[in-house]
């Protein structure tokens, strides 16, 4: 697996010599993923390099870098600690305690009337509370990004990080909450006491095939809307992906054939959306019987990767493999996403060297663009629940929404968020 390495560089301001440094990086067979200048003196720039080396990489790009008389490596950077330091998120309040009247109003002897009013008529909770705009993120730590199981205290900073997005693109207050069991019953019993504090409840890297069962007994036990991200956000994200490349590539997604390399959570998330969004021929591969059988349960066609990689038009992976798909398995002409994070199955450049009309990777294709707003459209239309058709639309928009030539638009544009949030709201109506 790669990992992010930042080291800081101090450099001569010379003409050329930057241009030195980052060659002897480039000659280590590494690839520079950003570059900023974090000091500048009257005849020295210091600069933050970021690249990406395999965990068990021996390579000494800093050796290199020192052995240049024009360049000094001053050590790496916590940069990435440093901005996690403390939590990503905190709980405040929206109103001010600064007159003795408005503790009295805000709290007691005041807030009792509120709480009488909602014992009286639940409803009111909607408009005197932040019940919903209160979204659970519920995880057991199984299946934490490519970590895997890793356990729901290492996983705090992903789930920290979809609070901290759900605020920032959504204005969602995102609470994550995690439970310490892998009984799926002690998850839906947890989930299902706690449920009333929330508006929605978003279940995030819990692993196949536990993450199914966990999903549907929520969906049927609760008055709220319950959404499992690595299924279903992912799936939007990917149809959002294909139905901007098939518009690019003159393809007809309708008469194409699809094919789903790994069949965990997001594979099957993705082959049963694009099954219901009318795709005829939804092919799949995995070594696993279960994720198989569950394939045709929702319409698709089991297969094997050489099979499925002769056959299909468009390919998705989310193995979760490194360098699954080889080179000589691309086919003239087709559609390649191959979406495990951080090594795709095989890299853009490879597959489209090879003929691929379309090729990209996890890196682009990112669930991000898909659950906030989704979480946010389905609050604000007081629905019980998301429906194909709330999905549909947030993919929809997506496509639409993406600059020429581009598969999807940019996660930090907010009115992306707000245009996928008012789809799916219209959708619900």
């Amino acid at each position: 697996m790669k990992i992010p390495e930042v080291i800081l560089i101090e450099v001569e301001h010379a003409p050329g010599n930057l241009a030195k440094v980052l060659a002897a990086v480039g000659e280590a067979g590494l690839t520079v993923e950003g570059l900023e200048a974090v000091r500048r003196t009257q005849d020295r720039t210091t600069w933050e390099l970021t690249f990406n080396v395999d965990e068990d990489d021996t390579i000494n790009v800093g050796a290199r870098i020192d052995a240049l008389p024009i360049a000094s490596v001053l050590g790496r950077s916590d940069r990435v600690f440093q901005m996690h330091e403390g939590g990503k998120i905190e709980m405040v309040s929206t109103v001010a305690f600064d007159t003795p009247a408005g503790l009295r109003d805000l709290y007691t002897p005041g807030v009792a009337r509120v709480c009488l009013a909602i014992r009286d008529d639940r409803t009111l909770a909607r408009r005197y509370t932040n019940i919903q705009n209160t979204v659970a993120i519920v995880t057991n730590g199984t299946a934490i990004l490519g970590l895997g199981d890793i356990g729901p205290v290492a996983g705090m900073p992903v789930m920290e990080g979809k609070a901290a997005l759900f605020h920032a693109f959504a204005g969602i207050s995102g609470v994550p909450i995690l439970i310490e069991s892998k009984d799926p019953r002690v998850i839906i019993e947890t989930t299902a006491a706690i449920a009333p504090s929330f508006g929605a409840i978003q279940l995030e890297d819990i692993a196949s095939p536990e993450c199914f069962e966990i999903e549907r007994e929520l969906i049927e036990r609760l008055p709220i809307p319950v959404l499992h991200d690595d299924q279903h956000g992912t799936a939007v994200v990917t149809l959002g992906a294909i139905l901007s490349a098939s518009r690019i590539t003159g393809v007809d997604l309708s008469t194409s054939v699809v094919g789903q390399i790994g069949l965990g959570a997001a594979g099957i998330g993705i082959t049963r959306l694009l099954s219901k969004y009318g795709v005829k021929r939804v092919l799949g591969a995995d070594l696993d019987e279960d994720s198989l059988a569950r394939l045709e349960a929702n319409g698709g066609e089991r297969s094997t990767l050489p099979d499925l990689m002769r056959t299909c038009d468009i390919v998705v992976a989310t193995t979760g493999v490194k360098g699954l798909i080889k080179p000589e398995m691309i086919r003239e002409g087709q559609m390649i996403l191959a979406l495990s994070n951080p090594e795709p199955e095989i890299e853009p450049h490879d597959a489209l060297t090879h003929g691929a009309a379309f090729a990209a990777d996890g890196k682009n294709i990112n669930n991000v663009l898909g659950f906030p707003g989704l979480f946010r459209g389905v609050l604000d239309a007081g629905a019980t629940g998301f429906t194909d058709a709330m999905l549909f639309a947030a993919a929809e928009s997506l496509a639409n929404q993406a600059p020429p030539g581009q598969l999807i638009p940019s996660p930090l544009d907010r009115q992306v968020h707000d245009r996928v949030a008012q789809a799916v709201e219209r959708a619900a109506s």
